[in-house]
């Protein structure tokens, strides 16, 4: 089966994590990903280590391995008139461009948005910033954590409302990135109706609030202000990370029909006074924890989570890393992906979260995947296709 966007051509002008994020999403399926990077050093993440791999001549950054699949680089520097001229050739036959500059970076290197688009009338532009092209801090650097941060986010994660923390990977730029991909392949679809492409916008701003899910209209309908608690739901409860005998456990009671399997199952009584509903548990929360723990108590993790799930109660551990990458299910999943590195060779990469299957039920998903690239690794290439076509 042809991958689903085996025709598209994007020019992915941007760096760091955002806009690689989104544009490898669109390599994955299928679209050509071109990658401009500046001449010398490359995308940023190029030095973003340790860790670094691969022989001491051409160390290679684990950051950038992460976000550069499926895609081929050109160095060009934008500066320079005969680069520039190779960039505006990519641009007259490209489908996408994406684009994660300061605002105004563009148009001061006479690259600016209208202008390409001027140029090429389909051109679909995703421009990814920090806080939002325009209004009063419309031109501020974007930085995941800084995002975190003035986005709300950390406000809601860590142990407790003195305790804000970062989320452990850079979610406002993955996030950014994801948005920014949906928006891009809504614009080519309309396009294949009105022939016209267009902009579309996002920001680590917007996709961090995009998330905010009940937080937000906790806030914004019943006025209240969520703060982190740790690890229990603020609205659910029993729901959370409870300690057993040997380590701790999660689960997730989110219905009464739960919570009286739940004590059922470990001999708690279900009309225990202050805990007879939802409502009621939440707002005796370290009292729930307390009953729930001390039903846990004389249990290890492993046959406390065999009798949760005998019981039908959503259970889990909390695995590191390394067990997920080893975990069978994960395997199962194909979220793993092997490429031939042009200076590593064989590596191992985390794949691409989406599966596709035709209607009998056969799996259609593109299995081939080639390995982030080296620095201007295809510039000649893209430069004779450039010429020849």
């Amino acid at each position: 089966m042809t991958a689903p966007l085996a025709d598209i051509l994007v020019v992915d002008l941007s760096r760091a994590l955002a806009g690689p994020h989104a544009t490898m999403m669109l390599g994955d399926l299928g679209a050509r990903i071109v990658k401009v990077e500046a001449p010398g050093h490359g995308d940023d993440t190029r030095g973003w280590g340790p860790p670094f791999v691969g022989p001491e001549d051409d160390r290679q950054s684990t950051y950038f391995l992460s976000a550069n699949r499926n895609k081929e680089s050109i160095a060009l520097d934008l500066k320079d008139e005969a680069d520039r001229d190779v960039l505006l050739r990519l641009v007259d036959r490209a489908d996408v461009l994406v684009e994660n500059f300061r605002t105004g970076v563009l148009e001061r290197l006479g690259l600016g948005i209208d202008a390409l688009m001027e140029r090429n009338p389909r051109l679909v532009v995703l421009s990814i910033t920090g806080f939002g092209h325009d209004g009063p801090e419309g031109g501020r650097a974007g930085y995941d954590q800084i995002a975190q941060g003035e986005a709300g986010l950390m406000s809601l994660t860590g142990s407790g409302p003195d305790d804000p923390q970062r989320v452990g990977v850079p979610i406002g730029d993955l996030l950014a990135g994801m948005y920014g991909a949906y928006g891009v392949l809504a614009a080519i679809h309309e396009r294949s109706t009105t022939g016209k492409g267009q902009v579309v916008r996002t920001s680590l701003l917007s996709a961090v609030v995009g998330v905010h899910a009940f937080q937000g209209s906790r806030w914004t309908v019943a006025g209240e202000v969520g703060r982190a608690q740790g690890n229990h739901h603020p609205s659910i409860s029993p729901y959370g990370l409870f300690r057993c005998r040997d380590g701790a456990v999660q689960i997730a009671v989110g219905s009464e029909g739960l919570w009286k399997r739940l004590c059922a199952g470990f001999d708690i009584d279900p009309a225990t006074p202050g805990l007879e509903t939802n409502g009621d548990r939440v707002g005796a929360r370290e009292r729930t924890i307390e009953v729930v723990e001390a039903a846990f108590a004389d249990w290890d993790a492993e046959p406390l989570l065999a009798r949760l799930a005998e019981v039908g109660v959503p259970a889990g551990k909390v695995r590191s890393l390394d067990e997920v990458y080893e975990w069978d299910q994960t395997h199962s999943q194909g979220l793993l992906v092997d490429v031939e590195h042009a200076s590593l060779g064989k590596v191992t990469l985390p794949g691409p979260p989406l599966r596709f299957f035709d209607a009998a039920g056969g799996e259609t998903t593109p299995r081939d995947h080639a390995a982030p690239p080296l620095l201007d690794q295809h510039g000649e290439s893209v430069r004779t296709w450039l010429e020849e076509s």
